[in-house]
């Protein structure tokens, strides 16, 4: 014993400890989900009709049946995976399905809730397809550029069909409607995640100085502005505004997570606002949607009685603190968009500010997970992928909240999980998906030796730009493919480029080194310029390469993995 003591470096670090898995919380959260809307669901039953609705065993079985399929997934495939994402997905589709099947009794003629129902088995098959089949995230890496391709396509298929309420977003066949918009989304947010990720340091140190910021060449930001403005030009021409500000929203938050740089959002809400003003002065679908935002009880005063941003005001304002209570509102009045655009405003009247402050908490903490999954990973690709995901549904619910309280102009977008809307709530189950892919990927215990603190062969791969180095996950956050170590330590350790027990992070390139926990906490939250070394320290060509420095504690297992 004491020989094997005195053979260990005293700098190596102590074994990891395994981390709770806790499926069990998962399975006990799911439970409490299922039952709330199921409460949910004979609430309404009881308030309109004094008696319990005769579906409600069929709901709340299959509601229960689809959480189960879901959970077992996950436990068998992504065993670490963070336990907050399905649960908090099960009760917003949940409290989706009771809403709609409560507006459902206003319109007798058209019946959504089975619908619904329907297209959230979809997205749960969806769901247990990627969570099964997908065993790295890190693979769509390589299918960047198709997944733009198929991005533009389904984004410009509309065009060729007529426009529903003034925007050309559906297609329609034999009775059959899809929203290729809403699955274009995830596509993009893979492309540019892809795209950063491997120019990361390019953007974030090249390019000509104007003041404070950095203009990356055109060389570099050239290809992923292209698609950008493809994109969005072809939204403009569907008058899909809402989609097209949640693409720039998605691009300018994922430009500054890759480079660290604040004026990047300065320029991308100047840039927003521009484009905000030109497209409403000139677009008269949009310009009247702005008039509408001016001027909400303009129909009141002339006499023409009020439109749906009056109602829906009126609907907050009758809710009050507390609410009406389920079924006992009058959301009908709203009109056709009662279970889409305005659902909130039914969620409002009849849950009051407390419910709405409840529902904003539940999509708060599902970005908040999703951010903590980027934060424990160490591929950028990973990371960044794991931001845009988690900020499409906080621009979305931003976005609509904002609308149907008047803050800002309508768009015409879905609540995730809440609205009515098949691809929807599809997509939405396939962003679950890859979030849980990769916080499972976050918080799987790393083994001992395993490489990430010693040489590897190739540094920071497609992540960082960089082909030679190792990038140690430094604390000051900017060290992101910049320094050059040793090509790799000793042949027979498991990590080395040599060794014939290759890690994950060698054989795909070397994507899983060089971005700490801490480095990428620093960095995202308060963004730091790189540290060029000085002059004096700089190694001459002529000098033979050194070892590279013992793996230390911070780069042996992220603090951010285990929460």
């Amino acid at each position: 014993m004491a020989r094997a003591a005195a053979a260990r470096p005293a700098d190596t670090p102590p074994p990891l400890p395994l981390l709770p898995k806790r499926r069990g919380i998962e399975l006990a959260l799911l439970a409490g989900a299922v039952l709330i809307s199921v409460c949910g669901y004979l609430v309404v039953g009881l308030a309109r009709g004094h008696a319990l609705p005769g579906g409600a065993v069929r709901y709340g079985a299959g509601l229960a049946g689809l959480a189960l399929l879901a959970h077992l997934a996950v436990r068998f495939r992504a065993p670490y995976a963070d336990p907050l994402l399905l649960p908090t997905a099960v009760l917003l589709n949940g409290l989706g399905l009771v809403l709609i099947f409560r507006l459902d009794l206003d319109t007798p003629a058209d019946h959504a809730a089975p619908t619904q129902l329907m297209w959230s088995t979809v997205g749960v098959g969806l769901f247990i397809a990627v969570v099964v089949l997908l065993r790295d995230h890190r693979v769509l890496q390589r299918y960047a550029y198709v997944c733009a391709a198929l991005a533009l396509l389904l984004m410009a298929a509309p065009i060729l069909f007529p426009a529903i309420n003034g925007a050309k977003i559906w297609i329609r066949i034999a009775g059959f409607s899809i929203q290729p918009g809403e699955f274009a989304k995830v596509l993009i947010s893979v492309f540019f995640a892809a795209y950063l990720a491997a120019n990361r340091s390019a953007l974030a140190h090249t390019g000509r100085r104007m003041g404070r910021l950095r203009l990356p060449t055109g060389r570099v930001l050239g290809p992923i502005v292209a698609i950008w403005l493809i994109s969005v030009a072809v939204l403009v021409l569907e008058r899909d505004l809402g989609t097209s500000l949640l693409f720039f929203g998605i691009f300018v938050v994922l430009l500054y997570v890759a480079t660290g740089r604040t004026g990047w959002i300065a320029v991308g809400l100047i840039l927003a606002g521009v484009g905000a003003a030109a497209v409403g002065t000139l677009e008269p679908h949009v310009h009247s949607r702005v008039e509408d935002w001016q001027h909400p009880f303009a129909g009141i005063a002339a006499g023409r009685g009020p439109g749906q941003l009056a109602q829906s005001l009126f609907a907050f304002a009758a809710g009050g603190m507390l609410g009406t209570g389920l079924g006992q509102g009058h959301s009908y009045l709203i009109g056709f968009a009662m279970k889409s655009d305005f659902i909130l405003a039914t969620y409002g009247e009849e849950l009051g500010l407390a419910g709405l402050t409840a529902l904003f908490l539940l999509y708060a903490l599902l970005v908040a997970r999703g951010y903590r999954a980027a934060l424990g990973l160490r591929d950028p690709f990973g990371s960044l992928l794991a931001v845009g995901l988690a900020a499409l549904p906080a621009l979305q619910v931003f976005v609509i909240a904002g609308g149907v309280t008047g803050l800002i102009p309508l768009t015409g977008m879905a609540m995730p999980f809440l609205a009515q809307g098949g691809s929807s709530v599809v997509t939405n189950w396939i962003i679950i998906a890859l979030l849980l892919r990769i916080s499972d990927r976050a918080r799987t215990p790393r083994p001992e030796g395993s490489g990430l603190g010693s040489g590897l062969g190739r540094a920071a791969g497609n992540g960082a730009g960089s082909r030679s180095g190792v990038v140690s996950g430094s604390r000051s956050g900017a060290g992101a493919g910049t320094s050059s170590g040793s090509s790799g330590s000793s042949s027979g350790s498991p990590g080395s480029p040599g060794s014939p027990e290759k890690s994950l992070v060698a054989q795909d390139g070397g994507s899983d080194a060089g971005f700490g926990a801490r480095s990428w906490v620093v960095g995202f939250l308060k963004p730091t310029r790189s540290q060029t070394p000085p002059r004096s320290q700089a190694r001459s060509r002529n000098q033979p390469p050194t070892a590279p420095p013992p793996a230390s504690a911070d780069d042996a297992a992220s603090p951010e993995a285990g929460r």
